[in-house]
């Protein structure tokens, strides 16, 4: 039989036992009231994370589309590099020759030319050309139409076409909101450029080449289409409001991205989603883009050359799409480098391979780095943001972007990334082993 000690003893242990269970259901039931305004606040910011991102995705191609918008009014030079292409362009060519051509043969008829001839030659000539009329005719326009198209395929051609657009510039500005007047204007929900200085040179080089009865030809003013639609007064009150947003909507946008991923749990993944949405959202304005072109050519009256207006829409969206080629390399980039430097076994793989790579390198090549290695590990997180810093810096200093701009900033940062970890001197754990092993 157990003695009245040893009874004591167990009796005091189970009391104790039951105690610090006791306590220790207490603290779970505290951990679990703890944990459920918690788990309400994580569902909230991830919700408010996730909305937000989706405007991200919602803006970009709009604040892609108003910055082009207000740049393309606001910027003298850029418009004119946007519109210069096109001088040389075989579609934009042919069509202004056969404006000019008909322009000009407008104002020309066989009865002005026997006014040329000698008066005792008039009757005769003036029988042959009644038979000849027609093929006259039609080689008249050969010529006149040769003319037109040597010169528009000239140099002189290009710089009257490039001093048109740049003296236009404010014109195009007023055909844009409705205003109209200039060299540009709006024309019957038309945007056109008047032909009558390319004429003037075309009538100069029929003088110059026999047909003096062209300087006969008075001012001829005829209209060259660089954008028609049905719409065009609904586009410009768009176009106004573009205006007005072209500078914030695209700071919104991305205050709405940071804040996506400052709202969010977990920060890395909401900056991958972020990467994401705008390479996503660029993509659907450069699907929109080429949907567009069909769709504005279709609707094309049967008068407008559709090679040359498909040639100068694809010149006035030139820097859009650029811009958006520039988003999905940019997106891309960005979520690629967030899931890297995360926890994952893949992404934790390619760190290492990158920095056992270098230091292969660095051990081949024998490099001591010495004091500044010593250094450069002491400074390494603070170095590493900088080359980031100093990228993203650059890459929103730059003009205009372009996805070959974006991947050489980014290769640039990775060069520099790498020459940090080949400097990189950690160091040496012997004096560890020695400690060890005395």
């Amino acid at each position: 039989m157990a003695s009245s000690e040893d009874r004591g003893a167990k009796g005091a242990t189970g009391a104790d036992g039951g105690t610090e269970l006791a306590d220790l259901r207490a603290r779970v039931a505290e951990l679990e009231r703890q944990g459920g305004p918690t788990a309400s606040r994580h569902r909230l910011r991830s919700l408010v994370a996730g909305l937000l991102i989706l405007l991200t995705f919602v803006l970009t191609p709009l604040s892609a589309v108003a910055a082009w918008a207000r740049s393309e009014v606001a910027d003298t030079d850029r418009y004119v590099a946007t519109m210069k292409p096109l001088a040389s362009d075989p579609d934009v060519q042919a069509a202004v020759a056969d404006r000019v051509t008909d322009a000009v043969m407008q104002h020309i008829d066989l009865q002005t030319l026997l006014e040329s001839v000698a008066p005792e030659d008039r009757p005769r000539l003036s029988a042959a050309l009644e038979k000849l009329s027609g093929p006259l005719t039609s080689g008249l326009t050969g010529f006149v139409h040769s003319t037109a198209e040597k010169f528009v395929d000239s140099d002189a051609f290009a710089t009257l076409w490039t001093d048109l657009n740049r003296r236009a510039h404010a014109a195009v500005d007023k055909a844009l909101t409705g205003s109209g007047g200039g060299a540009v204007k709006l024309t019957d929900d038309s945007v056109v450029i008047d032909l009558a200085p390319v004429i003037d040179q075309v009538k100069q080089a029929l003088v110059d080449k026999g047909l003096t009865v062209a300087s006969k030809i008075p001012e001829v003013h005829t209209d060259f289409t660089v954008l028609t639609s049905d719409s065009v007064g609904k586009a410009q009150k768009g176009y106004r409001l573009l205006q007005l947003v072209g500078f914030w909507l695209p700071v919104l946008t991305l205050v709405l991205a940071a804040a996506a991923v400052l709202a969010a749990v977990r920060r890395r993944r909401a900056l991958v989603a972020v990467a994401i949405a705008v390479a996503l959202g660029a993509a659907v304005l450069g699907v929109g883009l080429w949907i567009g072109r069909a769709l504005y050519l279709d609707e094309l009256p049967a008068k407008v050359s559709q090679p040359a207006a498909g040639a100068v829409y694809d010149a006035l969206v030139r820097y859009l799409r650029t811009t958006v080629r520039m988003l999905i390399t940019l997106g891309v980039v960005v979520a690629l480098a967030a899931w890297l430097t995360g926890t994952g076994r893949t992404a934790s793989r390619v760190r290492f391979a990158w920095t056992a790579g270098i230091g292969a390198v660095r051990e081949a090549t024998g490099f001591e780095a010495g004091s500044v290695g010593t250094w450069v590990h002491r400074s390494k997180r603070w170095l590493n943001w900088t080359v980031v810093a100093v990228a993203a810096a650059t890459l929103l200093a730059w003009s205009y972007p372009t996805a070959a701009v974006t991947l050489w900033i980014v290769l640039g940062a990775l060069l520099a990334l790498a020459l940090v970890e080949f400097l990189d001197d950690p160091p040496e754990s012997g004096g560890l082993e020695l400690a060890g092993s005395g």
